[in-house]
């Protein structure tokens, strides 16, 4: 659904009440609503909120973002939360990052094209996340008694996880990586909890409360913080 210029994600669910939310990390816009409530309710219901939602998307726009990498020295990476300075060297006996002080080394082949080098970085980060997802997986699993069947790292750019309840598979963003390990925690909780509430109702709430007291605070840090380039 187009209103005034803004597209809007409808997902239809057994509900009592409409729910709309306006979402990182660029400020998409989802109504949940009921499985039989018109069309033009739900347009009246947007239209009455739409300063609201131009209101958080400006919040998103303004939101930093780092400019489209070319891995050369000089510019900044980084990596669970920290900033680091890319430092490039070339050889060819194979690729490698080493973080060194402020300081993260790529070793590259000189002829290699950006696109090669983010290619590389990307595996850099899988390979990081998929290790702290392993550790930290199984004792939030054990703390709120939910148990995935299967998880998955990919790049997303609207999400910062999501869950598909049939299978009982969680997704996680590969750019979990470049945040703390409180922000990993709190996504990897939050798509736990949906094996038990399918939608953000004020139940799921209590179980974020109940679980990670201090969720809210680590939700505003994560959507706070630096994102990637976005043509």
């Amino acid at each position: 659904m187009n209103i005034s210029g803004i597209e809007i994600q409808i997902n239809r669910k057994h509900i009592k009440n409409m729910h709309l939310y306006v979402k990182p990390p660029d400020g998409h816009v989802e109504v949940s609503a009921p499985m039989n409530i018109s069309e033009k309710s739900i347009e009246i219901f947007i239209r009455t909120r739409l300063s609201w939602i131009r209101r958080q998307q400006e919040i998103f726009a303004q939101q930093p973002r780092q400019t489209e990498r070319q891995y050369v020295s000089g510019e900044t990476l980084y990596l669970w939360g920290q900033k680091y300075f890319l430092q490039v060297k070339y050889s060819n006996c194979g690729n490698s990052i080493v973080l060194e002080g402020n300081k993260a080394v790529l070793t590259v082949r000189q002829a290699s094209t950006a696109k090669q080098r983010e290619k590389f970085v990307n595996e850099w980060y899988r390979s990081l996340l998929k290790e702290e997802i392993e550790k930290r997986l199984p004792k939030l699993e054990e703390l709120c008694g939910l148990h995935c069947n299967s998880w998955q790292v990919k790049y997303m750019t609207t999400r910062w996880g999501t869950c598909n309840t049939s299978t009982r598979k969680i997704w996680l963003n590969l750019q979990l990586a470049k945040k703390d390990f409180a922000c990993l925690e709190y996504i990897i909780l939050h798509e736990l909890l949906h094996l038990s509430v399918k939608d953000h109702s004020e139940r799921f709430v209590i179980l974020l409360d109940k679980y990670m007291p201090y969720w809210r605070e680590i939700k505003n840090k994560l959507n706070s913080q630096i994102l990637d380039f976005m043509e």
